[in-house]
């Protein structure tokens, strides 16, 4: 009985063994360590239980990754903060932009955010074939050479891990200010805050799709440790600089999604350009989806949305009085109505809403 068992798992391995290889070869251009395994809703809930490729983690795990806690009395829990939707002419209309650095603070956000950008495209394998115009990194969604789906994810969740985390940061401590100094925040927090919220929504839907390795794993804790500090820091030393920062970083979460979308409409993503694709049920509840557009690219079209507005959003409180100037996207105005900021990708000058 035991033999037989040794023989059989022994058998087993062998064939994994050989899957692996296989599928080594057809996805060379990942890199090793980084590499997913990307899903349909439809796929995850046929998928057997055998060991993933390239991850840790078994294959049936990923059947519901973070599965909703079943208790006796509660049936489901709400998003803390609503999504407040958006028009398809809306998604339609951003598009990648830039802000040219005015001062030096602006110069040295935006070489902190390209540095950050060009040692994630190392570690996420894009050649240089697949890289757009240096001259115009934010704005060129053009390539030589297309990414795959299982690249475009590794981006989307390395991006996303580090992505709420500012928000976060200046949320708490801009609460702890307005406890301090006995003073009302006037709209910050509450903006911070969802932003961080919406932004972790993000990262929850791609994890229902894939699941990175261990290798990413460590990337992403390590990135956040020396993220969370340095923004920490920084952020009581001199906030403009985050939210600029920040500004800047959500360019580039445009750029990318810009990027994705062109890419599925010029058929170089054939798995989500598939009808079929379903996209998981965290996404279409929390965005209110409704129905003949929950394709993949009318996600990417929400999530884009998003960080335009995140992009707005910071550019402006970036070019606002840190202590006493009123947030003005919760603001009720006098003469005019609130700022929409995914339509300014620049931001807002102080004078234009205070």
């Amino acid at each position: 009985m035991i033999s037989t068992t040794v023989q059989s798992r022994a058998h087993v391995s062998r064939q994994a063994i050989k899957l692996a290889r296989s599928a080594n070869h057809a996805l060379v251009g990942s890199p090793l360590g980084l590499r997913l395994t990307c899903l349909s809703a439809a796929q995850q809930r046929q998928i057997i239980a055998s060991p993933r490729l390239f991850s840790t983690t078994p294959r049936n795990n990923l059947k519901d990754f973070f599965p909703a806690k079943d208790t006796p009395h509660i049936q489901t829990t709400k998003a803390a903060w609503p999504h407040h939707g958006y028009t398809m002419e809306e998604m339609v209309a951003v598009e990648p932009a830039h802000r040219q650095p005015r001062n030096f603070s602006d110069w040295a956000a935006w070489k902190i955010v390209r540095f950050a950008r060009f040692w994630m495209d190392k570690a996420t394998g894009m050649g240089r074939d697949q890289q757009v115009d240096k001259k115009n990194p934010t704005t060129s969604v053009v390539a030589e050479k297309p990414l795959t789906e299982a690249q475009w994810l590794i981006r989307f969740v390395f991006l996303e891990s580090i992505a709420g985390v500012p928000g976060m940061v200046g949320g708490m401590l801009r609460h702890l200010s307005s406890l301090r100094r006995m003073k009302r925040d006037n709209g910050w927090i509450e903006t911070l805050l969802e932003e961080s919220y919406n932004e972790r929504m993000h990262l929850l839907t791609f994890m229902k799709m894939c699941e990175p390795g261990w290798f990413m794993k460590l990337m992403i804790i390590g990135a956040q440790g020396v993220f969370f500090n340095a923004l920490f820091i920084t952020y009581l030393l001199h906030p403009r600089i985050v939210h600029r920062f920040v500004g800047y970083l959500e360019e580039e979460a445009v750029h990318t999604y810009t990027r994705a979308l062109r890419e599925i409409d010029d058929g170089h993503l054939p798995k989500w350009a598939d009808p079929k694709f379903e996209i998981p049920d965290i996404a279409v509840q929390y965005w209110n989806m409704p129905e003949g557009n929950r394709t993949m690219k009318d996600l990417i079209l929400y999530i884009r949305a998003d960080e335009a507005g995140h992009r707005g959003v910071n550019h402006t409180l970036g070019n606002l009085n840190q202590k006493e100037d009123p947030n003005p996207f919760v603001s009720t105005f006098k003469d005019r109505e609130v700022p929409k900021p995914a339509l300014k990708a620049t931001g807002y000058e102080r004078s234009d809403v205070i």
